[in-house]
């Protein structure tokens, strides 16, 4: 038998996953907590949560329709109201079971929070993968444009020609803009190198003030690393800048370019948390059930940016 190896992340086993060690307890602080990095609020804004039954369908669309408006809506006395449909493939889906396993050696133990600590870190490692995964999704479906900044370069302009030729793809203008820390930090570079009071201070604006000078809900700068397996940490986002249409999803059908549906417990939670105990260490698992999905591409705008 192999030594065991104390704190080792795993891929959570289907063996682990039973009602026996279900703990409700940390189910419920899995949920409560507050992650320091943020990253569920960063993955809902690039993938909003949908809530849904392990299998579910939904309308892969066009998804200008969901904004269609008519002057025909009033009945006639003893008639029917107009009938509308929306086009579109009807896909189905299912979401996913993923999750992950901790073994602590109870010689390692320490302080009474130790099993939330454990909780945290692997909550934490669970939103890192989904994030990953949602920015390959948007990547792989990005209508793709190169652009080199320079003293001459206006890149707001530049986004805002990104955000026009999206609208006029899909009928319906981004309203989130994501970039990468390179991207932002390109950007504020470029502006820094005209030295004039005008450029300063467009270098000088948060993500906050760029959404108004945008005309867009929403602009995010992505600062989060991980761990590479060629063993440095690499940011989250290559130097790029992401335009695309996302809301709080209520429907599975409504317009968001990508969409994160979810599989919640019967109490609300989207992880479960499970503990198998063990004469000398502790297995912690998380578990939950998710599918990230592109369901419209029309509109999905991604630049790569280099400066010069």
């Amino acid at each position: 038998m192999e030594p065991t190896n104390a704190n080792k992340i795993e891929t959570a086993s289907e063996s682990r996953f039973s009602a026996a060690h279900f703990s409700e307890a940390l189910t419920a602080y899995s949920t409560g907590w507050k992650d320091p990095e943020n990253l569920a609020a960063m993955l809902d804004f690039i993938a909003p949560s949908v809530p849904v039954g392990r299998r579910f369908e939904f309308k892969k669309q066009n998804n200008a329709e969901a904004f269609l408006a008519e002057a025909d809506d009033v009945r006639a006395i003893g008639s029917s109201f107009k009938r509308i449909e929306y086009s579109g493939t009807s896909v189905n889906e299912k979401t996913i079971n993923k999750g992950l396993t901790i073994r602590v050696d109870h010689d390692e133990v320490m302080g009474d929070d130790w099993q939330e600590r454990y909780v945290q870190l692997l909550v934490q490692r669970l939103y890192r993968n989904e994030i990953l995964r949602a920015i390959s999704a948007l990547d792989q479906s990005a209508k793709l444009t190169k652009l080199q900044w320079s003293k001459t370069s206006n890149p707001d302009g530049d986004l805002r020609k990104s955000i026009i030729t999206a609208a006029t793809a899909s009928g319906v203008r981004p309203n989130r803009i994501l970039f990468s820390e390179g991207s932002w930090d390109a950007r504020a570079s470029t502006y820094e190198s005209k030295d004039n009071a005008g450029a300063f201070r467009s270098a000088d604006i948060s993500p906050e003030e760029l959404s108004r000078k945008l005309l867009v809900d929403d602009v995010r700068v992505i600062r989060s690393r991980y761990q590479a397996l060629s063993g440095g940490k690499l940011p989250m986002a290559e130097n790029a800048v992401y335009a695309f249409f996302g809301q709080a999803a209520v429907t599975k059908d409504e317009p968001s370019n990508i969409k994160r549906f979810v599989t919640p417990t019967d109490s609300g939670n989207d992880f479960r948390v499970y503990l198998e105990e063990h004469a000398k260490y502790t297995d912690i698992s998380v578990e939950h059930y998710s599918n990230i999905v592109v369901t419209s591409d029309l509109g999905i705008q991604k630049l790569v940016t280099t400066t010069v």
